[in-house]
């Protein structure tokens, strides 16, 4: 990925220096022109076209934000409730990534939640143990978990 983001870059300079227009519209064009013949040349690169993992990224981002939105709604109300009725607990998560940096990437998302807090990461890797201020089901926490973070996670690094 960073190797064809540097080529991208490469031919963006060039468009612009070989246009003669030196500012940024020349450069804007010379990088769409850069993802144009990157993507026709791709077969020909290593790996898979980088924008698709850059769509993923931003996929990613946009399902922490609804998270984190939605958390907070949540937060809200039980704040504001007359009567304060929860129940917090801790889980344990079993995930499947396999990287420290998967693994601290998922555990910063879960703790930047509103209402989860990643508490340790077991030795061997492999669970993450997170304190919720509510939890209803066990299960069902785990699950949104893993079909939002852990998914996303796994397609962005892998």
């Amino acid at each position: 990925m960073a190797f064809q983001v540097c080529i991208n870059v490469l031919i963006a300079f060039m468009w612009m220096f070989l246009g003669e227009s030196y500012t940024i519209s020349g450069f804007v064009t010379g990088y769409i022109v850069g993802i144009v013949l990157l993507f026709l040349l791709r077969r020909f690169l290593k790996g898979p076209f980088y924008l698709r993992r850059v769509y993923k990224i931003l996929v990613l981002a946009l399902i922490f934000i609804k998270e984190l939105l939605l958390s907070n709604l949540e937060i809200t109300k039980l704040v504001y409730a007359r009567r304060l009725d929860i129940n917090p607990g801790i889980f344990t998560l079993e995930t499947e990534l396999e990287s420290d940096w998967e693994i601290t990437l998922l555990a910063s998302l879960i703790t930047l939640t509103p209402g989860t807090v990643t508490i340790a990461v077991s030795p061997d890797k492999k669970e993450l143990y997170i304190h919720a201020m509510d939890i209803v089901d066990m299960k069902e926490a785990v699950h949104s978990i893993k079909d939002s973070f852990e998914k996303h996670i796994m397609e962005v690094t892998r």
